[in-house]
């Protein structure tokens, strides 16, 4: 059994981000994985092992009578099936499923969405509406997706291009944008040493750290 068709929520759906900053306040349903498969509960793990290879998925839904009640990943039929010897064509999901499922709806931010996988050490949410699951987003997909666009913004400074100003009165940046060595990966604004940018987000970007430590590091 799998989910709805392809939507506005499709894997690999275009997110108009120019930065970090972006992306985190993009809706969920822009960026969620929509072809996810879900099994009832009285499916094996072997099944769900099969299921997960075959979409290329780490985690599948488990749902009774077209509810969805759980959620097993490649982790828990590690730890609870294999590693205690059990057969996986014997074990039923339903004995290793994880339930309830954590859950947002479309519009929900992937900061929010990050925030509340933090609050409840997951890795996953699934997106879902009116009771219908819609897809699934997973840390790891956002975790690409910024790693791409910092090295998108470092290959930019790095080339000579223009960069986007875009918060004039903030901070001491450079004059001529076409000069800029370092942009910032949040607001783009363009700067000609590390020292600035890093003290630049210090200040106006506090709150969205969740990359500035690697950037940093990218920049050394």
């Amino acid at each position: 059994m799998t989910s709805p068709g392809n939507g506005p929520g499709a894997e690999h759906a275009s997110v108009t981000a120019g930065n970090i900053a972006a992306l985190l306040a993009s809706p969920v349903g822009e960026v969620m994985k929509s072809d996810i498969a879900i099994l009832e509960t009285s499916s094996t793990a072997e099944e769900a092992l099969a299921s997960m290879q075959e979409k290329n998925a780490r985690s599948i839904l488990v749902s009774n009578k077209g509810e969805v009640v759980g959620i097993v990943s490649k982790t828990d039929v590690l730890f609870k099936v294999t590693s205690q010897g059990r057969n996986p064509g014997k074990v039923k999901l339903r004995e290793i499923m994880t339930s309830p499922v954590l859950a947002v709806n479309p519009q929900t931010t992937i900061k929010e969405a990050l925030a509340l996988m933090d609050k409840n050490k997951v890795r996953q949410v699934m997106v879902h509406a009116y009771a219908a699951a819609l897809g699934m987003l997973f840390r790891e997909d956002v975790s690409e997706r910024m790693e791409k666009i910092s090295l998108a913004v470092e290959e930019n400074a790095i080339s000579g291009g223009a960069a986007c100003i875009i918060d004039t009165k903030a901070i001491s940046y450079t004059v001529n944008a076409a000069k800029a060595n370092f942009q910032c990966p949040y607001c783009g604004s363009p700067f000609d040493t590390t020292e600035g940018l890093s003290k630049h987000i210090d200040r106006l970007h506090e709150e969205a750290g969740v990359l500035e430590g690697d950037y940093r590091k990218m920049m050394k």
